[in-house]
């Protein structure tokens, strides 16, 4: 499936490992969920995972009102179905943070041990883009925060930043870092794919690429993009911008590179491919691109296509500053450009785009890194030493309780 595949890829090495897995999640669907007869969860086993999926109305082009709504609907009855399944460790991952209580609540009623993971902070993010404006709702999600830090047996986050966000309200959690992974497997360049990839599309031959691939949200802000586009046009036209996804603010993107004469000859837009496909994408890239509007809540993010572009060993250009933009800078994998200023922006890839032997040099950078640091295999041995440790820690708390075996 397009979108990222982190649960997905632990799951199925817990379970090559041994372990039972039962996921519980939603099955997005569109408006054709109102034609269907009734609400109902269904089974599949994927890669020896037991997948429990429900029905849930969703996009990312909703209103926030609605997908709260999705939210509250998912979580109520994951709560009943987690609640069903035999286990000796619940682990909940989110956003939304309303994920937090199914897994709380299976915790308590089961009296086993619970992992709260932290992919975005959340209540923090959301109140400093100003989607979270109520008063009484941001005390709510902030509670709901607390919550799920209190009755963790352990945290784990994707960044330092959100270390810092989740102990900054409540201390004495026990909390582990563990970034999203690159799949170096996935992404080992078939350079013969690419060749053929390049040559199947007549705009683009041998010119210099420049691509982004993921959610076109609020967040996102890849109108940036598109503007760092239009300067770099005139810098260096023969330089071309793939974007390749879906999300809330496509048409505002689309339209904006249509108004500025770009769509279709600097810029193209595709809809959002399986992971399968992204690394012929991004091995025929000469620098790949992650983007977040100029928010510092932002800069703790742990982007999906930062480390897929790290496993493809392909230069990685980013507009915002935090951890990743220190990780560029003292590899030199990449560039940091300049959030506010797209010109500026376009400045530095016109210079990167152009400089074979900085390219040569970005994108071995960017491969070491994927394989020193951010391995999936690497990080999924911390991720199963988390749930064990708080397996073995929260049962033993359990076991000694009167009428507990």
């Amino acid at each position: 499936m397009s979108g990222g595949t982190r649960s997905f890829e632990q799951a199925r090495r817990l379970a090559a490992r041994g372990h039972e897995v039962h996921i519980v999640t939603s099955d997005v669907v569109g408006d054709d969920l109102a034609k269907k007869p009734k609400y109902r969860w269904r089974r599949t086993v994927e890669a020896g995972v037991n997948v429990h999926w429900f029905p849930v109305r969703y996009s990312n082009g909703m209103p926030f009102s609605r997908r709260l709504r999705a939210f509250a609907e998912f979580m109520v009855v994951a709560s009943v179905r987690a609640t069903r399944l035999k286990a000796d460790l619940v682990f909940a991952t989110s956003t939304p943070l309303t994920v937090a209580v199914p897994g709380i609540v299976a915790s308590k009623l089961r009296r086993i041990p619970f992992v709260f993971e932290v992919r975005d902070l959340w209540p923090e993010v959301a109140i400093e883009m100003g989607a979270l404006r109520n008063p009484l709702a941001r005390r709510l999600a902030g509670l709901l925060a607390n919550l799920a830090y209190r009755n963790a047996e352990e945290v784990i986050v994707l960044s330092p930043g959100m270390a810092d966000g989740v102990v900054a309200r409540r201390p004495a959690t026990a909390t582990t870092i563990i970034p999203n992974a690159a799949d170096l497997a996935l992404f080992q360049v078939n350079q013969h794919a690419v060749r053929q990839f390049r040559e199947g599309q007549r705009w683009l031959g041998d010119r210099p690429l420049i691509v982004y691939t993921g959610t076109l949200g609020i967040v996102n802000g890849v109108d940036y993009l598109v503007r760092a586009a239009r300067r770099l046009r005139e810098l260096d036209a023969d330089v071309q911008f793939l974007i390749v996804g879906s999300g809330q603010e496509w048409e505002d993107v689309r339209s904006l590179a249509a108004a500025q004469g770009l769509l279709d000859t600097t810029v193209r837009m595709w809809s959002s491919i399986p992971k399968s496909e992204l690394p012929v994408l991004l091995g025929a890239s000469t620098i790949s691109t992650s983007m977040v509007r100029p928010i510092p809540a932002l800069w703790d993010n742990s982007a999906n296509k930062f480390f897929d572009a790290l496993a493809a060993g392909r230069p990685i250009a980013i507009n915002y500053g935090g951890w990743q933009a220190d990780l560029l800078k003292e590899s030199g994998a990449g560039l940091v450009l300049d959030p506010y200023d797209p010109d500026a922006g376009a400045d530095s890839l016109a210079r990167g785009v152009r400089d074979k032997r900085w390219l040569l040099d970005a994108g071995r950078a960017a491969r070491g890194l994927a394989i020193r640091e951010f391995s999936r295999d690497l990080l999924f041995e911390r991720f199963e030493t988390v749930l064990l440790r708080s397996a073995n820690r929260g049962l033993a708390d359990y076991s000694a309780t009167p009428g507990l075996v």
